[in-house]
């Protein structure tokens, strides 16, 4: 499961010319379900979403990094969007076959926002409309963006000749 939150003064779905949530002060988060994920795969990210430090502290403005969405008593808004777990490495099309089959989905998101509202406030958690083509709008504070992932990236190291040319030649 992959997560992209934004630290935001503001957000808002918007579904056929209307407004169907809008948070102000938190955190904006897409969320991408994988064919694979788990309950435990939402557990952790939604762990990592609700302790995640990207605000400022409350008493002294000047220290970042200190604060979590909880901490400042900030809202969140989360929206479902599968194309975070497409595979762009071959050719100029997304392959979307990691992602899960939207009926499964709309069941694990579902439960993700469920667990959310409880370990939170369920006031302070709001959703898009899954399925439907939504505009999202936001104003990005910082700009602060963050990719979480429920497990290890799929990145590869970079080979250790290559690492080793780099610290000959200073780059």
């Amino acid at each position: 499961m992959r997560a992209i939150i934004q630290r935001v003064t503001s957000a808002s779905v918007t579904v056929d010319n209307v407004v169907i949530s809008q948070i102000s002060r938190g955190l904006m988060v897409l969320v991408g379900i994988g064919a694979d994920d788990t309950a435990s795969d939402a557990s952790a990210l939604i762990n990592k979403i609700m302790n995640f430090r990207v605000f400022n502290d409350p008493v002294d403005v000047e220290k970042a990094w200190k604060a979590s969405v909880r901490d400042i008593d900030g809202e969140i808004l989360c929206v479902s969007q599968f194309t975070l777990l497409a595979n762009t490495t071959k050719g100029n099309k997304p392959d979307f076959h990691r992602a899960m089959s939207s009926e499964a989905s709309q069941e694990m998101y579902t439960a993700f926002l469920d667990r959310l509202r409880q370990m939170y406030k369920a006031d302070k958690v709001q959703d898009g409309r899954f399925g439907a083509m939504m505009n999202v709008t936001l104003t990005n504070e910082g700009p602060v963006t963050f990719t979480l992932d429920s497990r290890k990236f799929e990145y590869t190291e970079p080979s250790k000749g290559k690492a080793d040319s780099n610290k000959k030649t200073g780059n």
